[in-house]
């Protein structure tokens, strides 16, 4: 399962549309290696001269890479992280996520770490399983 899901919040689920406050806040806590990672990118994000900012660092354990997978494959918790933080997210391999400014997405930057060469160029034999 890939968020722990208050009855509170299922239950408010059940009656109708939900807070995304809350659904990002569930998020949060149920996936907090890939909610603290994104956080500290959209820190560096303010202060980078390249246009975004990403991570190389592959996650310590396979339990945090799961996180990260979760949040990033799911339309709902990748669109409300974005929401949340106001930016766009992009995606190359199992650790490799990127932050940029919303009004990036479809510039050159963006174009170029989500282009089929980028994504191939960032590909080694240890991601194959990952």
């Amino acid at each position: 399962m890939s968020l722990d899901v208050s009855p509170q919040l299922l239950a408010e689920a059940e009656k109708g549309e939900v807070r995304e406050a809350d659904f990002v806040e569930t998020v949060r806590t149920s996936l907090p290696y890939a909610y603290d990672l994104i956080a500290s990118l959209v820190g560096e994000l303010k202060t980078s001269v390249a246009g975004f900012a990403d991570n190389q660092t592959p996650p310590p354990s396979e339990k945090e890479r799961g996180q990260l997978l979760r949040a990033l494959s799911s339309d709902a918790i990748r669109g409300s992280l974005e929401r949340h933080f106001g930016v766009a997210l992009a995606f190359q391999n199992c650790h490799r996520v990127a932050v940029f400014p919303t009004e990036a997405r479809g510039g050159e930057t963006y174009a170029k770490f989500t282009s089929l060469r980028s994504q191939i160029l960032n590909q080694s034999p240890e991601f194959r399983d990952c």
